[in-house]
Parts: structure tokens; sequence; C-alpha cells
């Protein structure tokens, strides 16, 4: 160990290491502190998350002003956003890992009692209707109505970096990391039954007006924060945040997003 410390690179020397509740993460925590110790992220160079894609949003989340550049191993369930785990060479690894930049979207919901809920989003922000009677929605891109009465469970807009999570699952686009695009998807739409959706450039300011929000109730949520009785939903991609996570050379978010196109 003396040696490797020697020889790399002293860009990421100290460490914070956060993990989700699994056996597997909390043992892999173990083993790694008494290796490379463990700092406060406030101090720390880099925040290794040990878990699945559901640990590495909540540190996303945790720590998206800090500036602090996140490298994930996976010890979870679904590891899209996750490097391999491996408890040797952490210190080379993280110097050769190579950044991605991405910046959270923006959700500012009205309910129908004038309170306005604001929650940045990682993947995606939501709108889904919250009784058995579907959705009635209005579409504004750049304050230019764009449909008029959109009939769904729902509809999203999605990141670069979401678009292979629940954006997917609705037949959403892939869409590559770097590409300044959202994917606006609907949610088993019923009218127009045929809308598969729109990419937007980043810099759209997107608009749902929820129609007969009384009879139609939705809730609007952004990753994991839910504001209920929504009938009004403004979302932009807030680039006053940017989060930098690292990747392992080879296995980036870049070429994970490329090859889950080719089905693999």
């Amino acid at each position: 160990m003396g040696r490797l410390l020697m020889t790399t690179p002293k860009r990421y020397n100290r460490i914070a290491f956060v993990a989700g509740t699994s056996a597997e993460a909390q043992q892999a925590l173990d083993a790694l502190v008494k290796t490379y110790g463990n700092h406060p992220p406030s101090k720390a160079d880099v925040v290794v998350a040990l878990g699945g894609d559901g640990l590495m949003l909540q540190t996303l989340h945790q720590l998206m002003r800090s500036g602090k550049p996140i490298y994930g191993m996976h010890r979870g369930t679904v590891g899209f956003l996750m490097n391999e785990y491996r408890s040797e060479d952490l210190y080379a690894r993280l110097a050769a890992a190579r950044d991605t930049v991405i910046h959270p979207l923006l959700m500012r919901a009205t309910d129908s009692n004038g309170s306005v809920h604001l929650h940045h989003a990682i993947n995606e922000v939501s709108v889904f209707r919250q009784t058995h009677q579907a959705a009635r929605l209005r579409i504004l891109i750049d304050e230019r109505e764009r449909m008029a009465e959109l009939v769904a469970d729902g509809v999203m807009v999605a990141t670069p970096a979401g678009s292979t999570a629940y954006n997917l699952s609705a037949q959403g686009p892939i869409l590559p990391i770097n590409a300044a695009l959202l994917a606006l998807t609907p949610i088993s739409a019923f009218r127009p039954r045929r809308w598969r959706g729109a990419l937007l450039p980043d810099s759209a300011f997107v608009v749902i007006e929820v129609l007969e929000s009384d009879k139609r109730p939705v809730a609007a949520v952004a990753d994991h924060d839910e504001a209920r009785n929504a009938v009004r939903v403004e979302i932009l991609s807030d680039k006053t945040i940017s989060m930098r996570m690292l990747f392992d050379p080879g296995h980036s978010l870049e070429e994970r997003i490329l090859s889950e196109q080719f089905g693999y």
C-alpha cells in the first residue's frame, strides 16, 4: 500500500464513503474504511458511494451543491450508475476515472391550494393521475401551446442520465449523456393514442397544466419528492448546478447509455 500511495497521483487522497443499508454494502464499507480511512464529505476530495442506483441518486441529491465528485461502486440491486466493485487499487482507479457532468431538472409545482413546491430531479419529473380516472393535461413549451389535451396516466420530462430509468420503461428514447436534450414521454397515452412523445432542447421551459384538476387530480414527482393535487407544473434544466460523476475508463455513463441501445 505504501508503494501505491507514492506512485499514485494525490488528486483524490481524502475519501468520504457512504453506503446503503444492505449487508453487502455495509461489509464493503467496513473493509474500505479499514484500508483507506474515512473523511467527512465536506473535507473529502471525492465521495465513494457503495450501493445501487437508489443510493447514488440519494447521494447526488444530498451533495448537489457541494461540487464534490462522486464515484459509485455497485453493492446493490440496480447498478447502471455504478462502477464495478473492487476493494483494491482504489486510489489508482479514482485517479484514472473520467468525469461526467450532469445538470438536474428544477420542478415548480403549484397545488390546488396555491402552495408552491420546488424540487430538483436528477432522473425525471413526472405527472401522474392520483385516482382511477386518466389525467387531462395541457402542454406548453417555451410558453407556446404544443398539445391542447393529453389524456393519459401521465407524462414525464427525463434528463439524459434518467433516460434509461422510468423513461425507458415508458417506451421513451435513450439519450446520449452529453446530448443537450430532454425527453418528453407520455405514460400510457389514451388520446392522442399514437403520440410517443418529443425530444426537446435542454433549454426548453416546459409547463404542464392540469385540466379538470378537481375531478381528475394528479401528483407531480421530482425523482422521489411528490406534490399532490398539482394544477400547474413548470420544469426546466437548472444549469446553475453541475454535478460530477466519476466512471472507470471504458465504463463511462456515455458507454453504458450507448450499450443499452443495442440491448447489452
